[in-house]
């Protein structure tokens, strides 16, 4: 079996291990939700779609999503050369976009396979954002992002990982190159795209960043111990570590 494979196969593990009466009340990540949006974007894998909702759903509950309708999602498992972000409308259960996205320089090539909390590292990090406001930087509009994840992603608004355009981002630099050209860490987008996204996306919704790393999906509070204490979650880690 793949890694990917594999991971693929942990999340949908741990989607349906996670289900709770209150998330059934409502359950995001129901076939018949998963059904509609991966007829609109079927090169997003259903069970990391499934798993992207089940977290949003869970930091909703919890008042950190504002923007509910909107979800991102990123497979870094894919190559950075396919069409790996998606945003999605929830509640008309439409694809707004599906783009490519550059990943962090010391992520790796064409395909992440390492990520980072550490200012400094340039690797991209997993887990799921809640998207901020804009602002003009150095690469022109961008959107700041809030990690929800401790010693996931939590420092992403202090190590400037934002969603901004790169030149690097296309078609084109991909066919001469083999892959896209990546960033410090940044979820970078086409020049062409990156102010639509960012207009969809900003203002509170959830981004959601995949890829199949055990120990993140297993230790993630979004969404595999959605409704677990943090005391339950550290009592369950120190009894794993003895």
């Amino acid at each position: 079996m793949t890694l990917r494979k594999l991971g693929l196969a942990v999340a949908l593990a741990f989607a349906a291990a996670t289900s709770s009466v209150d998330i059934a009340r409502a359950d995001p990540s129901s076939s018949l939700l998963v059904d509609s949006l991966a007829a609109q974007a079927p090169a997003l894998d259903r069970s990391v779609l499934a798993l992207a909702l089940r977290a949003a759903s869970c930091a909703e509950r919890s008042g950190q999503v504002r923007k509910p309708s909107v979800l991102t999602v990123i497979d870094y498992s894919l190559p950075s050369t396919q069409r790996r972000l998606w945003v999605l409308d929830l509640a008309r259960r439409r694809l707004l976009h599906e783009e490519l996205v550059a990943h962090g320089r010391a992520s790796g090539d064409d395909v992440a396979t390492r990520f980072s909390n550490e200012p400094g590292s340039h690797q991209s990090s997993l887990g799921l954002f809640v998207t901020g406001d804009t602002y003009l930087g150095r690469h022109g509009r961008s959107l700041r992002l809030q990690g929800l994840e401790p010693g996931v992603n939590d420092r992403a608004f202090d190590r400037a990982v934002v969603v901004h355009a790169a030149s690097y981002v296309s078609e084109g630099f991909a066919a001469r190159h083999g892959r896209l050209g990546r960033s410090q860490g940044c979820p970078a987008l086409a020049p062409g795209v990156a102010s639509r996204v960012i207009d969809t996306i900003r203002g509170g919704s959830a981004i959601f960043a995949y890829h199949p790393q055990y120990d993140w999906l297993q230790a993630s509070p979004f969404p595999a111990n959605c409704g677990t204490s943090t005391a339950r979650r550290t009592a369950a880690a120190a009894g794993r570590d003895s």
